[in-house]
């Protein structure tokens, strides 16, 4: 045995609330990882629900990566949730026409860019992540955490707006993990040292 089958949309047997996230997305704007999986308390469609004002015409992408663990009711606020903020006014007048189609004429709402989550990403129930933010690998998102910056690698983070907790490791092994990268190992390989990666020592880790 080398692990569940990753497209398998539920791979817990009798159990229709966690799936591999990647076998239930239809839109072509978010690109999941293999083995990510995301819990929901109540139906895991409620995914794309949660991918907030991710309209076509913005172009942005939700990118997710391998291995990574989404709780219930986490959202993301992608970019046509944007508003200008350095004109008189916030309102978005040219969505209601009827005179007012112009107002934009010239000018483009912010785009932030992407939303990059990285590999074996925690991601607590009900957080919240902002446009453009990048998750670095191995990272921890608190319960109810506002994700409004980028977070480095290997770094917990919790709060509205989200700051450093702590980092899991020191410097140096951060380091070491990140040159290992264990996600994009062959599914043999990852089996054959899946007790070791529930450890704490990287020189136990075998070929």
């Amino acid at each position: 045995m080398n692990g569940p089958d990753t497209n398998q949309k539920f791979p817990l047997a009798n159990y229709d609330r966690l799936c591999f996230l990647k076998n239930i997305i239809k839109n072509p704007n978010i690109i999941v990882g293999d083995y990510t999986y995301y819990d929901d308390f109540e139906n895991v469609e409620n995914f794309e629900k949660n991918v907030k004002y991710h309209f076509d015409f913005t172009g942005d992408k939700l990118i997710i990566g391998k291995f990574c663990m989404i709780a219930s009711d986490v959202k993301f606020i992608m970019n046509g949730a944007n508003h200008l903020t350095d004109s008189i006014s916030t309102y978005p007048f040219a969505i209601f026409g009827n005179g007012w189609e112009n107002a934009m004429e010239g000018k483009t709402y912010p785009q932030k860019g992407n939303i990059n989550i990285g590999n074996d990403v925690w991601i607590g129930y009900n957080a919240t992540i902002m446009a453009g933010v990048t998750i670095g690998d191995g990272a921890i998102i608190a319960t109810n955490a506002t994700v409004v910056k980028d977070v480095p690698p290997y770094t917990i983070v919790g709060g509205n707006p989200a700051k450093e907790i702590k980092k899991r490791f020191s410097d140096e092994k951060i380091a070491q993990l990140l040159k290992l990268k264990w996600w994009n190992w062959d599914i043999e390989k990852i089996t054959k040292n899946v007790q070791h990666l529930t450890d704490k020592e990287i020189h136990k880790i075998v070929s």
